[in-house]
């Protein structure tokens, strides 16, 4: 195999064939005059052929000189690529999420970072429930409520299930042996009705004179942390709140859970495949998402 030539030779000869003069190429190149004459000399014995006409003007390529420099250009083109590639960080999937869901998301998101941080996730969280990849630049998104339809890819991921939920200090000091017992209690509603409380006490047979006296939040994770922090009972999801209830922040002083009705879904674009990262990163929620509700 014929020895190569060296690759800053090829470099001085690329960028001394652009500018067609010893001097200007020295100045590119921040060398002396006398270095880049040395240097295409050496190119061209070792290649055995001469690659500029030195002319009083200043130089011109050769037929074998033109024939290098398209060759070089290329070469040095796929070198500066392979340096972006290499050196680029991976792209992040822009995700959408509505706050409700945090406290089951982010401890997720922050696992699948350490096990795959090769496909960082860019999460922006809001306390709107949908999604209008129209208008809004997101990879994905998570959303809450009815089935979203067929105008995008849809990936069920759990139902919303509705229990009350406290701190444990709560019921050492009043407890809740029955359901009459909440009226004993401030409870907290995750939204500004009363829905989502008068649908599990539907469901539970009963009737409180306290409904309507309990303190109202803008969303469910705002609810459930007051709750833990031993200021009343929250109507809460027991599809969130795992983590809490398996570290005590929150306990379920009743076995019922009911159905709202209403779930969330993982749901992108249908315009296109998903990439190959966001697949890995929804399949993976998916387990996520089945570890608890059949575990």
């Amino acid at each position: 195999m014929k020895r190569l030539p060296p690759l800053p030779a090829l470099h001085t000869f690329l960028i001394t064939a652009k500018c067609c003069n010893f001097t200007r190429a020295a100045e590119v190149l921040h060398i002396t005059q006398g270095a880049v004459s040395r240097q295409i000399s050496g190119l061209e014995t070792h290649l055995g052929y001469r690659l500029f006409y030195r002319e009083a003007r200043g130089l011109s390529l050769t037929v074998q000189g033109r024939e290098w420099l398209l060759r070089i250009e290329q070469v040095f083109s796929l070198i500066e690529e392979a340096v972006d590639q290499v050196d680029a960080k991976p792209k992040a999937l822009r995700i959408k999420a509505p706050t409700c869901i945090s406290r089951w998301l982010l401890p997720r998101l922050m696992q699948w970072q350490k096990e795959r941080p090769d496909v960082p996730v860019q999460l922006t969280t809001t306390s709107a429930h949908t999604v209008d990849f129209r208008r809004e630049d997101f990879d994905a998104a998570v959303v809450f409520g009815a089935h979203p339809g067929d105008s995008t890819h849809v990936r069920h991921l759990f139902d919303e299930q509705l229990t009350p939920v406290c701190s444990a200090s709560l019921l050492a000091s009043n407890p809740l042996f029955r359901l009459a017992d909440l009226e004993q209690h401030m409870l907290l509603h995750p939204t500004l009705d009363e829905r989502d409380w008068a649908l599990w006490l539907k469901a539970a047979g009963a009737k409180l004179i306290n409904v309507a006296q309990g303190q109202h939040f803008d969303t469910m994770d705002l609810a459930m942390t007051v709750a833990s922090q031993g200021s009343g009972v929250a109507i809460g999801d027991w599809s969130l709140i795992g983590e809490d209830l398996n570290v005590g922040r929150l306990v379920m002083p009743f076995e019922l859970k009911v159905r709202s009705g209403a779930a969330y879904y993982f749901v992108h674009p249908k315009r296109a495949e998903a990439p190959s990262p966001l697949q890995d990163l929804l399949e993976w929620l998916s387990l996520q998402s089945a570890e608890r509700h059949t575990g």
